[in-house]
């Protein structure tokens, strides 16, 4: 071996243990951040200072119906917050059940203040921001929350999140993470959301990163107007990072929610997940290529393995032994930070915590390669081509029949004026 050949293993060994020391340090600091800031119990605030909470009009985009979405919805309904709106969005003229369904829960709760909006606004590529356009436009509070149809509420999460919203806090949001349910493919979601999420998730947040995901997030509305309003958001399809850019960009900070948004779809699958998580390995390879290229090293196979290559050329350690307390010792850790974020007793057993667990790490090289080799990105029946920086380009796709399909940027959605008349409650 030539001396700069040796030289180069060495720095290359040395500069890797540091990286993999880091790893650890990541996940120390996740269990301790997550321990301290997730779960703490709100004090509901006195009479007086509640009266002087801001409004907040929370915008619901509804695009087909899942198992649990009458549940889901509803829990919105029964939020202790004394002033607030609830702006349903309908993207499909057709989509007659997700209305039964609000129609349903308006009838239930009459005293809510609730406005529905079909058809949408064209204003880029993004459905999702084509769809709740109109709803941020007719919004009348200052606080604006973004919240998915598949996310369930607890009567004291709305509080919890304003009270996050500090004079210097333009957007809470809320840790990504999943209801409890049956089946190998709901605790494959769990682990994922409760480990390698979590861990990521929550040392983000401590160093300030921008980790803010759309699925629940509160933001000052006149910030999102300086920025152009949602539709200024419409030529991303990761339009919640780009949300918290822009807000970060005014000088002021993300903060994020003691409660974990509680997804609650019903419709858990393993290539429904495999599909998602592909998706986002798109999205951050175009939007921080220069982080999403460490993600694979940060895995704990692939980093257990090469940590270990690099002992031993440095140190002359048994590298089996090496590697295999590696991956227990991250199994504990995972096992850790899972419990603390799901504050109770879990639905599954180790032996199908630790089923999964290998599944998803094991697993989680390949769907890395598989999304950077197939970069065309598919949401429902669309398709999507990234550029750098994250714009996206609609591609026109095909039919079984083999029919072209129009492209969604040339879809024709409703004017605000031409929006289907809807029921309207209004608290007097």
């Amino acid at each position: 071996m030539t001396a700069p050949l040796f030289i180069f293993i060495y720095t290359l060994s040395i500069g890797f243990l540091i990286f993999w020391i880091g790893l650890w340090l990541v996940h120390i600091l996740a269990i301790i951040y997550g321990k301290w800031k997730l779960h703490r119990k709100v004090e509901p605030p006195d009479p007086e200072k509640e009266l002087e909470l801001p409004g907040v009009s929370i915008i619901k985009p509804l695009c087909g119906t899942d198992t649990h979405l009458f549940q889901n919805l509803e829990t919105f309904f029964t939020l202790q917050y004394k002033k607030y709106e609830l702006l349903f969005c309908i993207q499909d003229l057709e989509d007659s059940i997700s209305y039964m369904y609000v129609k349903s829960i308006m009838e239930k709760y009459p005293n809510v203040e609730v406005r529905v909006f079909r058809g949408g606004e064209n204003v880029g590529v993004n459905p999702k921001i084509n769809n709740m356009t109109p709803a941020y436009k007719a919004a009348k509070y200052s606080l604006l929350l973004v919240s998915d149809s598949g996310i369930k509420m607890k009567e004291d999460t709305l509080t919890d999140m304003v009270l996050a919203m500090k004079e210097n806090v333009g957007l809470v949001h809320q840790m990504p993470y999943t209801c409890d349910g049956a089946g190998l493919p709901s605790t494959l979601e769990k682990v994922y959301f409760g480990t390698f999420h979590a861990r990521i998730y929550l040392s983000s947040d401590l160093f300030g990163i921008n980790c803010a995901t759309g699925m629940s997030a509160l933001m000052r509305k006149e910030l999102l107007d300086k920025a152009g309003g949602i539709q200024a958001f419409g030529c991303y399809l990761a339009e919640d990072f780009f949300f918290a850019k822009a807000i970060l960009e005014q000088n002021y900070k993300l903060a994020i929610s003691t409660q974990p948004a509680a997804q609650n779809s019903g419709n858990a699958s393993v290539s429904n997940f495999q599909n998602r998580i592909s998706r986002w390995i798109k999205l951050r390879s175009a939007m921080v290529p220069h982080t999403a290229l460490l993600e694979p090293f940060s895995e704990c196979m692939l980093s257990g393995a090469l940590a270990a290559l690099s002992s031993y050329i440095l140190f002359r350690t048994d590298p089996v032994c090496f590697y295999l307390v590696h991956v227990l010792v991250w199994f504990i850790c995972d096992w850790i930070l899972i419990h603390i974020v799901q504050n109770g007793n879990l639905p599954f057993n180790k032996f199908e915590f630790l089923v999964m667990w290998m599944f998803r790490e094991c697993g989680a090289p390949y769907l890395f390669l598989h999304a950077l080799l197939n970069p065309a990105i598919r949401w429902r029946t669309l398709e999507f081509k990234l550029k750098w920086g994250g714009k996206a380009e609609a591609i026109p796709s095909r039919t079984n029949s083999n029919i072209i399909m129009k492209d969604p940027a040339t879809i024709k959605f409703s004017k605000p004026e031409e929006l289907c008349p809807l029921p309207l409650h209004v608290i007097n």
